[in-house]
């Protein structure tokens, strides 16, 4: 299956967030039914509690749909809602530890940065996909240097586990991720964006970048 489409849900204040949920529990709905395949819940200020039920809500959005849903980095919130997997921190613990506990079928991927950092998570075994970037200019990593294309096809050649990019994807410049060899990508501003009526398209556009891919050698 290629392209992999992830959504990462954009950041909420601790003070807004009981106004926004019901807005971003649609949203979630929305990509799914649109052929998101990965919604990556990731709200930090959440404690236990709330973001338990955000999950929760989020696995009754996505009924019915293909999509699976993953917490960042949260395995005790992950496993208390039922979630699909977890997506751990480049620092976070091993993915082979989180498999001890784990039910069947659990996704578990793994942010990295570098290809170095690629390699090594592969060796460490238990995971399911990487995360690398950030491949471009990002809002929400502001001051982090990009990767850039060459270091993502570099990654994407090193490794046998799938490689999704993050990192100022958007539809215009997802095509160079394609031609890099990436199985996917993941976004924030791509979803957060778009008109919950309009996901169809903002989807498809992004994915339509994969049709005809040319590996960057």
């Amino acid at each position: 299956m290629r392209p992999v489409v992830c959504m990462i849900t954009a950041p909420i204040s601790a003070a807004a967030f009981a106004k926004a949920e019901e807005a971003l529990v649609q949203r979630i709905g929305a990509a799914a039914r649109a052929g998101t395949h990965i919604i990556h819940i990731r709200q930090p200020q959440l404690e236990g509690l709330a973001f338990t039920r955000l999950v929760q809500r989020a696995l009754g959005a996505i009924e019915g749909a293909a999509a699976r849903v993953l917490v960042n980095d949260r395995v005790d919130v992950a496993l208390a809602a039922g979630a699909h997997g977890v997506h751990l921190r480049g620092n976070s613990m091993a993915a082979a530890r989180v498999r001890t506990i784990a039910p069947p079928g659990f996704v578990i991927g793994r942010s990295v940065h570098s290809v170095g950092e690629a390699l090594e998570a592969e060796r460490d075994g238990g995971l399911d996909y990487l995360l690398f970037g950030t491949v471009f200019a990002s809002a929400s990593k502001p001051g982090a240097a990009p990767a850039g294309i060459e270091v993502l096809a570099r990654a994407c050649g090193a490794v046998a586990l799938p490689v999704l990019a993050i990192g100022g994807v958007t539809a215009s410049t997802v095509a160079p991720v394609a031609r890099a060899g990436a199985a996917g990508f993941a976004a924030i501003g791509l979803f957060a964006n778009a008109a919950v009526d309009a996901m169809p398209q903002a989807v498809q556009q992004a994915r339509s970048a994969f049709d005809t891919p040319v590996r960057v050698p």
